[in-house]
Order: C-alpha cells, then sequence, then structure tokens
C-alpha cells in the first residue's frame, strides 16, 4: 500500500481491521477528528489501495436531506461497488444498476423493489432496518461482506428514522459480514453516542481519534513540498506552530509560498486571513453563521474571543461578561458540544488555533473598528502577524528550562489534565534552575510553593530507563509531602522507560504535553 502522507499508522490500523473482515473477524471502528485533519482523505486513500473481491466497500456521506433521498444513494452506492468488477458497462442509474444486479443477487433485488415501494407509499417504519439488512442478504447469496463507511454518520438523525440507534444496535448485534466505519467531527457527540445509544457487549466500535500532524510529520510536509522553495528552518518552525499540523493549513501556505515566492511569509498569511477573498477567510466566515440562527449568538462570540485572547477560565470570562458562571458553563457545554473547544482542568482552549487568531486579530478587530478605513486595519493586522513570528523566534532562542520557568510563573493554582492525569498548577514563590551530575541528565528546575515542590528534568533527545533510574536518585535528595516528579523528553520515550518512571511515581511528558500547556497560557510552542 502506497503511504499517505502523515497517516501511516491509521492506514495499517484500517488494513488490519478490514482484513479480520475476511477471516471472520469483525470490529466495527469509529474515526473521529476535528474538521479538515484528513478524516476523508484517509480513507479515500485506504479505499483507492484496497483490492480484495471478497469484500464490497460502500463510502456514503451522510448529508441532510430526504430520507428517500438517502436510501436511494446508499443502495445505489451499494449495487454500484457490488457490480464494480463484473465486467458490465456501469452507469450512475438506480433503475439500471437494479436490472443489471438482479441476475446475480435475484433475492436482494427483490428486497431493493420491497424498499423502494415502501418509500413511495411512505411506509418506513422499519425502513432502516431493512435498508441496513441488505448487506447479510448479499452475503447469503454471494458469500461478500460489506464493508459500510458512514461520513459524518450523526447526520442520520436528521433523516427522521424511527427508532434509529435501537434498531441499528439489533443489527450490529446480528450482522457478522458487514463491518462499519462511522466517521465525526463532531468528537463529543460521538463519544456521547457510542457511550449511550451504541454500547454494545458484542459489534461494539473502536475508537480511532485522528490529531493533526505532529512536528516530524508537519516538517516532512513541508520539506517534501517546498523542496524548490528556500525557506529558512525558523520560518518553518513558525508555520508549524501557527497551524497546529492542520493539513489543509499547512498545504494552503506552502501552496501560496510556491505560487508567490517574492512575498513575505506575513504577506502570504494575511492575504489568506485579512482579505475577504481568502480561502481561509471564507472559511471562518461560513463556521461562524452556524452560531447566527442562536439568540445567543453574540454571547457565543465574545466567548470565543475571549478564549482566542487567553482569558479561558471560566470564573475569567464570568467576570469579564458581568454574568453568573452558572449562566457561562451552560453557554460553554454548547460550545464544548460542537467540537469549537475543549477543556483541560480549569483551562479552555479553542480547537482549531488558526481560527482563533483570525477571530481575535480579524473578525473582532474588524467588528469594533469605528471607521471603514481598511488599510488602517491591515497595517495593524500585519504588525499582529509580524510580531508572532518575532516572538517565536526569539522565544525559539531560548534555552528549555527558561520558557519552562517563564511560563511557570503565571501558574496561580489552577488545574489542567496531561491524558488522564489531572495536574494542579501551583502558584510557585520560587523557581531556580538545577544542574545535574548526571551521564545523560543536565539541566532542570525546581519550583517551590507553600505546600509543593516540583522536580523537572529536561531531555533533549530520547528518554531511557537508565535515565529515569538517575532522575529518581536526584529526587530523593530532596525531602517533601507534596512532590511532583516531571521528566520532560523532546524525542521518544522508551515503554520500559514509561513502566519504570510509574514505578517511581515520576511524570513523563512528551513534547505535545510541554505544547499543551504553552498552548493554555498563549506561549509559542517549542519546536524540536
Amino acid at each position: 500500500m502506497k503511504e499517505f502522507f502523515g497517516q501511516k499508522g491509521y492506514l495499517e490500523i484500517l488494513r488490519k481491521r478490514v482484513s479480520g473482515l475476511t477471516a471472520g473477524y469483525r470490529q466495527n471502528l469509529a474515526i473521529i477528528g476535528d474538521e479538515l485533519v484528513g478524516k476523508t482523505s484517509l480513507l479515500f486513500n485506504f479505499l483507492q489501495y484496497l483490492h480484495n473481491n471478497r469484500i464490497i466497500p460502500v463510502y456514503l456521506e451522510v448529508r441532510p436531506e430526504s430520507q428517500e433521498l438517502f436510501c436511494r444513494r446508499f443502495i445505489g452506492a451499494l449495487l454500484y461497488n457490488f457490480l464494480l468488477n463484473s465486467g458490465l458497462e456501469l452507469r450512475e442509474d438506480l433503475d439500471y444498476l437494479l436490472k443489471k444486479a438482479q441476475n446475480y443477487i435475484p433475492n436482494t433485488a427483490e428486497k431493493i423493489k420491497h424498499i423502494l415501494q415502501m418509500l413511495s407509499s411512505r411506509k418506513k417504519s422499519c425502513v432502516f432496518s431493512e435498508l441496513f439488512g441488505l448487506c447479510e442478504l448479499i452475503h447469503e447469496e454471494t458469500s461478500k461482506s460489506c464493508l459500510i463507511i458512514l461520513d459524518e454518520f450523526h447526520n442520520l438523525e436528521t433523516l427522521g428514522f424511527g427508532n434509529l440507534y435501537r434498531e441499528w444496535c439489533k443489527l450490529l448485534i446480528l450482522q457478522k459480514n458487514t463491518m462499519y466505519i462511522i466517521v465525526s467531527s463532531l468528537k463529543f457527540k460521538t463519544k456521547s453516542i457510542l457511550s449511550k445509544n451504541l454500547s454494545l457487549l458484542f459489534g461494539n466500535f473502536e475508537l480511532i481519534n485522528v490529531e493533526p500532524f505532529d512536528i516530524k510529520t508537519s516538517l516532512g510536509y513541508l520539506n517534501q513540498r517546498l523542496h524548490t522553495f528556500e525557506l529558512e528552518e525558523g520560518l518553518k518552525n513558525f508555520i508549524i506552530h501557527f497551524t497546529g499540523g492542520f493539513p489543509l493549513y499547512l498545504e494552503v501556505i506552502s501552496e501560496e509560498l510556491l505560487k508567490s515566492p517574492s512575498e513575505s511569509l506575513a504577506q502570504i498569511i494575511e492575504d489568506e486571513l485579512f482579505q475577504s477573498s481568502g480561502t481561509l477567510h471564507q472559511r471562518f466566515s461560513n463556521y461562524l453563521k452556524r452560531f447566527t440562527d442562536s439568540p445567543r449568538s453574540q454571547e457565543f462570540i465574545s466567548i470565543l474571543h475571549m478564549v482566542a485572547c487567553g482569558h479561558n477560565r471560566t470564573r475569567e470570562i464570568a467576570s469579564i461578561l458581568h454574568k453568573t458562571k452558572r449562566e457561562v458553563t451552560a453557554r460553554l457545554n454548547r460550545l464544548l458540544e460542537l467540537d469549537t473547544i475543549t477543556k483541560s482542568g480549569d483551562f479552555l482552549k479553542i480547537n482549531d488555533r488558526v481560527f482563533g487568531f483570525w477571530l481575535r486579530f480579524v473578525y473582532q478587530e474588524k467588528m469594533r473598528s469605528l471607521t471603514f478605513d481598511a488599510r488602517n486595519q491591515q497595517n495593524i493586522f500585519k504588525q499582529h502577524i509580524v510580531g508572532m513570528i518575532e516572538e517565536f523566534q526569539s522565544d525559539a532562542r531560548k534555552s528549555l528550562s527558561e520558557r519552562v520557568a517563564q511560563v511557570a510563573q503565571l501558574f496561580e493554582d489552577e488545574t489542567l489534565q496531561i491524558e488522564k492525569k489531572r495536574i494542579r498548577l501551583s502558584h510557585f514563590r520560587e523557581i531556580k534552575p538545577l544542574e545535574f551530575n548526571r551521564r545523560n541528565l543536565k539541566e532542570g528546575l525546581l519550583c517551590r510553593s507553600k505546600d509543593s515542590l516540583w522536580i523537572m528534568a529536561f531531555k533533549p533527545d530520547g528518554l531511557s530507563e537508565e535515565d529515569v533510574a538517575d532522575f529518581a536518585k536526584e529526587c530523593r535528595k530532596y525531602r517533601h509531602k507534596r512532590q511532583s516528579k516531571i521528566l520532560v523528553s523532546l524525542k521518544d520515550i522508551e515503554t520500559n522507560a514509561r513502566l519504570r518512571a510509574m514505578e517511581e511515581k515520576i511524570l513523563t511528558w512528551d513534547l505535545d504535553n510541554l505544547n499543551h500547556i504553552f498552548d493554555l497560557f498563549s506561549k509559542p510552542r517549542v519546536i524540536a
């Protein structure tokens, strides 16, 4: 299988699970991830290289539409893919496909005619079960298994199927030869559906969360895309920081750099975000429209703007808006449901960092402007971009311990979540550098508050079991009841090192964990 950039691990999971279907082991999948993170591209790439005559793949984007149109599209896709390797001339015409298919799958064809009659006669009480039951009927006639991929599957709720999840649960338990891959950009909603509506002992879904590109993959992507264009390493790193590794943003910026090699990076970002003709400006303007139908639309946008500006604690937002914490929490819960923001302990974060930047420096500035002087607004925006690049490059020249110390000075006894562990960020009265007399451990930090002590060590390369043992010995020199021991590695952390760290009650943070904290305090990410 040809590697799809940055998605090799996800492709391998898909390949294994689909191979298991033909071997008699069926595992349904739920693929979630933010918009534009590459879920659909991942599936298209996988289907392009799926060559298995025993599997009928059916990909369907679920859209808000009539129930009849959805059913006809599903049947059409099922028949088209069934006939794909028959050698027959195919047309995207349901009646034509049904006529050709009935020579091979007469029982399934009769059932399809029955379903179409149900739709035309408005007798739709069990149409969902009948429709998806076609997959097992085809298997009985051909021994072929169906792979059903429903993109943005949550839109099924808008189609008016009665007892949707109850009927689907029955099918998931009974259908041994049909595999479902459900896909959604609504992560919060999907997790809720899986835990409440589709929680099964048999036929359950394995959850795959598609993340943006990591730093290494983002750099590899830029190097591949810009191999004919000379761009200094510091600016490449800024692009990675600015885009958060979202494939679309990396693609848009690199494409513009190649099209306009004489323009600066700041100018390209300005063209894309500030100008109303910019691709990203149009996208974000359209995104905001999902809030305009709400009577609380301005409150939602105000909250998002505050989070984008770094006012990302509930109590802080309530104070600025002169609202009760309960009122603000109700609005935040809606934004969480829409996957516009995420919560980490006491902190909030806009999921799409480029959208947050646009909201702060383009949308809100235009809304607040007292004049129609677009040129002045444009110049101010350009200054913000140049300032961001300069701040990023200035921080990049500092040592890691210095950068972490600067962030630690901002802690005010809040909590955040790193992976599944809740961390209390004590207000430190003393933060000082540490030097370790160890072969592989050189620098760290000692952070002391009224009732706790943090001991940190920084490892610029991979973390080994020996490093953990050395750090544990260093930590024993300090006596404190509430002692937090933290090892930060900028590269890979060996499995044995993680296990040893758990034994020693040492937290191991990788670059993603560290940058999560930097994001919450609006500091430039560490790119290494």
